[in-house]
């Protein structure tokens, strides 16, 4: 029987999120399946992984320069080397860096590597420090990988120029459009659960509450609103919490902005808001946007890769500078004011996030696994 081995940093948050599918479909065509990535679970015992056959509890660290990850290599290369793989596919740095190590010999006798750039830590405005570790990293890896896959076009553009035998673009990791259909009644409904008055704006920012995020600018640019008639929902858990609870309150607008941690209705709250903002630093082609988009949302988002790919200037949102907080504000403050424009932004975004769909995303892959 033909196997193939998916390999990434963790299971819970990277492995069950995006590869399930992918996972079916090497099963239904005939594989045996390996995973082999770090059990991420607070009860260990919850790692159960759907359509895979074999799961290796492997311990990566996400930090390159952490000797643990030399004895993860030794073991990867181990199982690699015990098994006649037919296709490996890596994911996460760490993850993309030890498998294609270790699998440099397996390519010798015929086993297809790919790997999935969910977004370069080497990119437009990222510190010096980030180019001159990942770049070459990446550009050296290349020549033993047999397909790159990059999500978005400026990671495209840098794969072009490396010296992997394939290079693809995939438009991201793939969104259920579904689950944002026919949500009308929604929106009246989860106002009144989360006790929102039917006459204000509700902004909604989705993501981990971490530096990257940059949630703080967007509290600090909610502040400005000269219209007080807001709320701004802030779905999300991380180790910021508490320090950004306390930035609202040390601008006096701790009653408009509600932290509502990790949550499992995120099309209903979708449906209860009327702008989507995303002021982080960096991103590969964020999820989160693409979802907003699916709802209706228009978006208002740091300019940087990634975001320019989903969004274009004052047609389905307004992209801005993070540098530049009044900008920022001002064109909250604009959408706030204009019904009409969150509706032409919203038919724009309907329609433009069924190409991200995962039925589109998965029949990419299939093509490139066949």
């Amino acid at each position: 029987m033909k196997k193939v081995l998916f390999v990434a940093t963790v299971v819970q948050k990277h492995i069950m999120v995006f590869h399930i599918p992918y996972l079916k479909w090497f099963k239904e065509n005939g594989y045996e399946t390996y995973v082999c990535a770090k059990n991420d679970y607070k009860n260990k015992n919850e790692c159960n992984i759907p359509y895979c056959d074999h799961y290796i509890d492997l311990p990566f660290e996400r930090s390159p320069i952490n000797l643990k990850n030399i004895k993860v290599y030794r073991e990867l290369k181990k199982i690699i080397d015990l098994n006649n793989f037919e296709v490996i596919h890596c994911h996460t740095p760490m993850g993309g860096v030890l498998t294609r190590l270790a699998a440099k010999e397996s390519r010798n006798r015929g086993s297809k590597v790919l790997y999935t750039a969910h977004g370069f830590h080497f990119y437009k405005g990222a510190p010096l420090i980030n180019w001159i570790l990942y770049y070459p990293t990446e550009k050296y890896l290349s020549r033993f990988t047999d397909i790159l896959i990059t999500i978005n076009n400026e990671d495209y553009e840098y794969a072009m120029k490396f010296k992997a035998n394939q290079v693809e673009f995939v438009p991201g990791v793939g969104i259920d459009v579904n689950k944002f259909n026919d949500l009308k009644l929604a929106k009246e409904n989860k106002r009144k659960e989360l006790n929102i008055p039917e006459d204000s704006i509700v902004i909604l920012s989705i993501g981990e509450l971490t530096k990257r995020k940059n949630h703080e600018l967007a509290i600090r640019a909610v502040s400005k609103l000269k219209n007080k008639n807001y709320v701004y929902l802030i779905c999300g858990n991380g180790d910021l919490k508490d320090y950004l609870r306390e930035a609202s309150k040390n601008l006096n607008i701790e009653e408009n902005v509600r932290f509502l941690g990790f949550r499992n209705d995120i099309p209903e709250i979708c449906a209860a808001s009327d702008i989507f903002v995303f002021p982080s630093f960096q991103e590969g082609l964020p999820v989160s946007i693409m979802e907003a988009m699916s709802a209706g949302l228009p978006i208002i988002c740091s300019s940087i890769r990634g975001n320019t790919d989903l969004i274009e200037n004052g047609i389905n949102g307004f992209l801005f500078d993070v540098s530049d907080i009044n900008d920022f504000s001002k064109k909250i403050e604009k959408l706030s004011s204009d019904s009409d424009l969150r509706k032409s932004m919203s038919a724009q975004n309907i329609e433009k996030a069924k190409m991200y769909d995962k039925s589109v995303v998965e029949e990419i892959m299939s093509g490139i696994y066949s």
